[in-house]
Protein backbone atom coordinates (compact mmCIF):
# COMPACT_ATOMS: atom_id res chain seq x y z
CA UNK A 1 0.00 0.00 0.00
CA UNK A 2 2.61 2.55 0.82
CA UNK A 3 4.96 1.77 -2.39
CA UNK A 4 1.82 2.60 -4.49
CA UNK A 5 1.47 6.11 -3.10
CA UNK A 6 4.51 6.63 -2.76
CA UNK A 7 4.69 5.30 -7.12
CA UNK A 8 1.47 7.52 -7.64
CA UNK A 9 3.46 10.86 -6.12
CA UNK A 10 6.75 10.11 -8.40
CA UNK A 11 4.54 8.69 -11.69
CA UNK A 12 1.27 10.34 -11.17
CA UNK A 13 -2.24 8.48 -11.30
CA UNK A 14 -5.28 8.72 -12.98
CA UNK A 15 -8.16 6.56 -14.03
CA UNK A 16 -10.30 6.90 -17.47
CA UNK A 17 -13.98 5.25 -16.72
CA UNK A 18 -15.88 4.49 -20.18
CA UNK A 19 -19.04 5.57 -19.03
CA UNK A 20 -20.31 8.86 -16.58
CA UNK A 21 -19.61 8.30 -12.83
CA UNK A 22 -17.05 6.00 -13.18
CA UNK A 23 -19.06 3.61 -14.72
CA UNK A 24 -18.22 0.86 -17.48
CA UNK A 25 -14.56 -0.68 -17.67
CA UNK A 26 -11.82 1.02 -16.68
CA UNK A 27 -8.06 2.12 -17.43
CA UNK A 28 -5.56 2.95 -15.09
CA UNK A 29 -2.84 5.40 -15.99
CA UNK A 30 0.30 6.01 -14.17
CA UNK A 31 2.34 7.96 -17.38
CA UNK A 32 1.80 9.16 -20.77
CA UNK A 33 -0.46 7.20 -22.78
CA UNK A 34 -0.79 8.40 -26.54
CA UNK A 35 -4.01 5.70 -27.64
CA UNK A 36 -6.76 4.51 -25.15
CA UNK A 37 -8.65 2.36 -27.84
CA UNK A 38 -6.64 -0.60 -27.01
CA UNK A 39 -8.00 -0.42 -23.66
CA UNK A 40 -11.18 1.49 -23.89
CA UNK A 41 -13.44 2.38 -26.82
CA UNK A 42 -15.02 5.40 -25.13
CA UNK A 43 -14.05 7.48 -22.17
CA UNK A 44 -16.31 9.71 -19.90
CA UNK A 45 -15.50 10.15 -16.92
CA UNK A 46 -11.86 10.29 -15.35
CA UNK A 47 -10.18 10.34 -11.77
CA UNK A 48 -6.87 12.13 -11.13
CA UNK A 49 -5.07 10.91 -7.95
CA UNK A 50 -1.87 12.59 -8.10
CA UNK A 51 0.04 15.07 -10.59
CA UNK A 52 -1.85 17.46 -13.37
CA UNK A 53 -2.49 15.97 -16.82
CA UNK A 54 -3.62 17.27 -20.11
CA UNK A 55 -5.77 15.42 -21.67
CA UNK A 56 -6.72 15.25 -25.38
CA UNK A 57 -9.17 14.73 -27.69
CA UNK A 58 -7.72 12.91 -30.63
CA UNK A 59 -4.62 9.85 -30.50
CA UNK A 60 -1.40 10.88 -30.14
CA UNK A 61 -1.43 14.17 -28.12
CA UNK A 62 -3.54 16.16 -30.71
CA UNK A 63 -6.75 17.67 -30.64
CA UNK A 64 -8.01 19.98 -28.08
CA UNK A 65 -6.50 20.57 -24.88
CA UNK A 66 -7.63 20.02 -21.55
CA UNK A 67 -5.90 20.63 -18.26
CA UNK A 68 -6.98 18.53 -15.19
CA UNK A 69 -5.91 18.77 -11.62
CA UNK A 70 -6.55 16.36 -8.97
CA UNK A 71 -9.96 15.44 -8.57
CA UNK A 72 -13.06 13.60 -9.59
CA UNK A 73 -14.33 14.34 -13.24
CA UNK A 74 -17.79 12.32 -13.02
CA UNK A 75 -18.95 13.84 -16.47
CA UNK A 76 -16.16 16.14 -18.12
CA UNK A 77 -17.78 16.43 -21.17
CA UNK A 78 -20.57 18.42 -19.28
CA UNK A 79 -18.15 20.06 -17.12
CA UNK A 80 -15.87 21.28 -20.21
CA UNK A 81 -18.11 21.31 -22.88
CA UNK A 82 -16.26 18.91 -24.73
CA UNK A 83 -18.07 17.47 -27.77
CA UNK A 84 -15.35 14.61 -28.15
CA UNK A 85 -14.43 12.30 -25.42
CA UNK A 86 -10.49 11.85 -24.04
CA UNK A 87 -8.36 9.79 -26.43
CA UNK A 88 -4.83 10.29 -24.94
CA UNK A 89 -3.01 12.14 -22.15
CA UNK A 90 0.63 13.40 -20.89
CA UNK A 91 1.25 13.77 -17.40
CA UNK A 92 2.31 17.13 -16.57
CA UNK A 93 5.75 16.88 -14.59
CA UNK A 94 6.62 19.16 -11.10
CA UNK A 95 8.99 22.11 -11.83
CA UNK A 96 10.65 24.10 -8.64
CA UNK A 97 12.19 26.51 -9.66
CA UNK A 98 11.58 29.77 -11.24
CA UNK A 99 9.67 30.02 -14.36
CA UNK A 100 10.87 32.04 -17.57
CA UNK A 101 10.15 32.50 -21.18
CA UNK A 102 10.23 34.93 -24.09
CA UNK A 103 6.92 35.58 -26.76
CA UNK A 104 7.44 36.44 -29.89
CA UNK A 105 5.62 38.94 -32.06
CA UNK A 106 5.99 37.16 -35.07
CA UNK A 107 7.21 33.54 -35.98
CA UNK A 108 10.50 32.59 -35.99
CA UNK A 109 11.61 34.56 -32.96
CA UNK A 110 10.82 37.56 -34.99
CA UNK A 111 9.53 40.89 -34.00
CA UNK A 112 8.90 42.38 -30.87
CA UNK A 113 10.32 40.01 -28.08
CA UNK A 114 9.11 39.87 -24.19
CA UNK A 115 10.49 37.85 -21.75
CA UNK A 116 7.91 36.60 -18.75
CA UNK A 117 8.52 35.18 -15.41
CA UNK A 118 5.31 35.60 -13.90
CA UNK A 119 1.12 35.00 -15.07
CA UNK A 120 -0.05 37.25 -17.97
CA UNK A 121 -3.78 37.06 -18.29
CA UNK A 122 -3.67 39.94 -21.43
CA UNK A 123 -0.52 40.32 -23.76
CA UNK A 124 -2.65 43.47 -25.14
CA UNK A 125 -2.73 45.36 -21.97
CA UNK A 126 0.55 44.19 -20.89
CA UNK A 127 2.52 44.47 -24.05
CA UNK A 128 0.45 45.67 -26.60
CA UNK A 129 0.40 42.59 -28.26
CA UNK A 130 -2.93 41.35 -29.89
CA UNK A 131 -1.15 37.55 -30.04
CA UNK A 132 2.31 35.87 -30.22
CA UNK A 133 3.36 33.57 -32.78
CA UNK A 134 6.49 32.06 -31.46
CA UNK A 135 7.93 31.43 -27.63
CA UNK A 136 11.03 30.07 -26.30
CA UNK A 137 10.12 28.15 -22.89
CA UNK A 138 13.44 28.44 -20.55
CA UNK A 139 12.17 27.16 -17.32
CA UNK A 140 8.54 25.52 -16.19
CA UNK A 141 5.64 24.49 -17.70
CA UNK A 142 2.90 26.81 -19.26
CA UNK A 143 -0.65 26.98 -20.51
CA UNK A 144 -1.42 29.34 -23.15
CA UNK A 145 -4.67 30.26 -23.84
CA UNK A 146 -6.61 31.81 -27.22
CA UNK A 147 -8.45 34.37 -25.24
CA UNK A 148 -7.21 36.86 -22.49
CA UNK A 149 -8.40 36.53 -18.84
CA UNK A 150 -6.83 32.44 -19.11
CA UNK A 151 -10.19 31.25 -21.37
CA UNK A 152 -10.91 29.80 -24.65
CA UNK A 153 -8.99 26.68 -25.89
CA UNK A 154 -5.39 26.18 -24.28
CA UNK A 155 -2.43 24.70 -25.08
CA UNK A 156 0.43 23.07 -23.13
CA UNK A 157 4.33 24.31 -22.93
CA UNK A 158 7.05 22.63 -21.59
CA UNK A 159 10.36 23.61 -22.14
CA UNK A 160 11.49 24.09 -25.77
CA UNK A 161 11.79 26.15 -28.98
CA UNK A 162 8.41 26.61 -30.53
CA UNK A 163 9.25 29.06 -33.96
CA UNK A 164 5.63 29.04 -35.21
CA UNK A 165 2.06 28.48 -33.61
CA UNK A 166 0.60 28.17 -37.41
CA UNK A 167 0.51 24.20 -37.31
CA UNK A 168 -1.52 24.19 -34.00
CA UNK A 169 -5.00 24.46 -35.48
CA UNK A 170 -4.85 28.55 -35.98
CA UNK A 171 -4.57 29.48 -31.89
CA UNK A 172 -3.46 33.09 -30.94
CA UNK A 173 -2.23 32.93 -28.19
CA UNK A 174 -3.36 36.39 -25.59
CA UNK A 175 -2.39 34.65 -21.77
CA UNK A 176 -0.23 32.67 -20.44
CA UNK A 177 -0.23 30.85 -17.30
CA UNK A 178 2.64 29.05 -15.11
CA UNK A 179 1.38 25.55 -14.27
CA UNK A 180 2.57 26.06 -10.16
CA UNK A 181 3.61 22.81 -8.18
CA UNK A 182 0.52 23.96 -5.59
CA UNK A 183 -1.96 22.77 -8.24
CA UNK A 184 -0.76 19.22 -7.47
Amino acid sequence: MLDDVRSSQLHGKSEYSEDRNFQGRSYECMGDCGDFSSYMSRCHSCRVESRCWMMYDRPNYMGNQYFFRRGDYADYMSMFGMSECIRSCRMIPMHRGSYRMRIYERENFMGQMYEMMDDCDSTMDRYRMSHCQSCHVMDGHWLFYEQPHYRGRMWYFRPGEYRSFSNMGGMRFMSMRRIMDSWY
